[in-house]
């Protein structure tokens, strides 16, 4: 009798994602103690997205511990714990665009308009429903490949939650569609200019010579996401227990407000007119991002008016927006939070200056490699640097001054570096805790991460695979 209490009391659990970003804070730490510290000198160079600070190769050089006035570079436990606080303040801008969306979207989902219209959409579509995932990937995919949505993916995991649970999914799909879409187009990257174009950038080349490849990959990549996506639903729907989340969902589905796919919504006007803003906005912030490179500043300001029209116009009043808001916030909380802590990892490696020294020391194992080796495993050191550095733009920055000699030296084609940093930094945070946005949108569907863990990691083993494939021949194709 007692063999079954001892199972469940040895059965193995995962920290919690604060727990887990915080012990990496410690560890990186240690390593300030451990690891020599060290820099490249930097210039600033122009780039098709704009000025960058960059590495220069060659020219890494160790820094004392304790310099001349006797400030000490290794982070003690009063960093370790002020790190939380200086990744918020990093990350700020970040934070406060999470909290905004999830404030707006409370207003929005006040308004019932979502609900309202997505119950006609559901009735119109019958058995068709399936369609909404390939239809809605591929616009997400081609966003990621071309001007690297990520962050402006954010908001449709509230609206998509109880659109997909209302059709008889569950919240992981929900997921999948807003994470993946993007994410798979950010890997197979095309024209993005926060991997791809700033990479080929910092390495001299010209004129994106591999995008007819990019676009082959892209196009792999895409077909494979919705492909495992769609077998996912219909397995879910077909069989609502067998879903990883089913249990948690019973509690989703009255937070989210999930109405039954038969059940008839009435569909007012000022709904109507709600969702023409919305779509307005959304189209608006599309034309932004394409037109003027907006970021999250500009988002931020399309969304709060977004909201503030929505409330209006949906008949609410300002008590009821103001608080709407204020629970939004608070519902948002936990994806805001773990950004932030997660960028303390990097707050405490940066104040030990360690990075470059890791760096330096992983890039001169690489050089003399042959092709296949060489890239595979230049493949594995940007994928470690990845759980210190989730940005593109920043890992691009920081390692493709060294990456892209080093492929020259060793007559690989230098565009299987930039090929190299976007499956590498991306299919890696497809499943890193330290990835912001893997994180928000988990938190925001109320996905843990053993969840998506068991869900995703033989698709991302896939993913792996034709990332280290498609490198290879990235550096084996002739220097155009």
């Amino acid at each position: 009798m007692p063999s079954e209490k001892s199972k469940k009391k040895k059965k193995f659990e995962l920290p919690h994602v604060y727990t887990i970003a915080f012990l990496l804070i410690i560890l990186f730490a240690v390593l300030t103690w451990v690891i020599p510290s060290g820099q490249f000198e930097r210039q600033t160079i122009d780039t098709a997205a704009g000025s960058r600070e960059v590495a220069v190769a060659g020219t890494y050089h160790e820094v004392p511990k304790i310099d001349a006035e006797g400030n000490d570079l290794r982070q003690g436990i009063p960093e370790v714990l002020m790190a939380p606080t200086r990744g918020i303040q990093a990350a700020a801008d970040v934070v406060a665009f999470v909290l905004l969306i999830g404030g707006t979207f409370a207003i929005i989902t006040k308004t019932n308009a979502i609900n309202a219209g997505m119950s006609r959409v559901i009735r119109r579509l019958k058995n068709k429903d399936i369609l909404i995932i390939p239809i809605v990937m591929l616009l997400f995919s081609i966003g990621g490949t071309t001007f690297g949505m990520s962050e402006e993916a954010l908001p449709f995991y509230a609206i998509f939650m109880p659109i997909m649970m209302g059709l008889g999914y569950d919240s992981m799909t929900a997921f999948l569609i807003c994470f993946m879409g993007p994410q798979l187009g950010y890997c197979a990257s095309t024209t993005n200019p926060f991997n791809v174009l700033i990479s080929q950038g910092i390495a001299g080349i010209h004129g994106n010579p591999q995008l007819w490849f990019r676009f082959i990959q892209w196009i792999v990549f895409t077909a494979l996401g919705i492909f495992w996506v769609i077998r996912y639903a219909r397995r879910v729907k077909k069989n609502p227990m067998s879903s990883i989340t089913y249990q948690d969902d019973i509690l989703k589905r009255q937070e989210f407000a999930v109405s039954d796919s038969g059940t008839e919504v009435p569909f007012t006007l000022r709904q109507k007119l709600v969702l023409i803003i919305f779509a307005a906005g959304m189209g608006t912030i599309v034309w932004g991002l394409v037109t003027h490179g907006w970021y999250m500043d500009e988002i931020s300001m399309v969304f709060l008016a977004i909201g503030l029209l929505a409330g209006i116009i949906g008949g609410l009043k300002e008590k009821e927006m103001a608080e709407a808001f204020v629970e939004g916030i608070k519902d948002f909380a936990y994806a805001a939070v773990i950004i932030g802590i997660a960028r303390g990892i990097l707050v405490v490696a940066e104040g030990g200056m360690i990075i470059d020294t890791i760096l330096n020391s992983l890039a001169s194992m690489l050089a003399g490699a042959p092709t296949p080796v060489f890239t595979s495993v230049m493949y594995v050191v940007q994928s470690v640097l990845t759980l210190l550095i989730p940005s593109s733009s920043g890992l691009a920055a920081l390692t493709i001054p060294v990456m892209a000699p080093l492929t020259e030296l060793v007559g690989v084609n230098p565009e299987a570096s930039v090929t190299c940093l976007q499956y590498a930094n991306q299919i890696m945070n497809t499943i890193s805790p330290t990835a912001g946005m893997t994180v928000a949108g988990l938190a925001v569907c109320k996905i843990s991460f053993p969840q998506w863990w068991k869900t995703c990691w033989k698709f991302v083993l896939l993913l792996t695979v034709l990332g280290l494939v498609f490198t290879a021949i990235s550096g084996m194709l002739p220097v155009v």
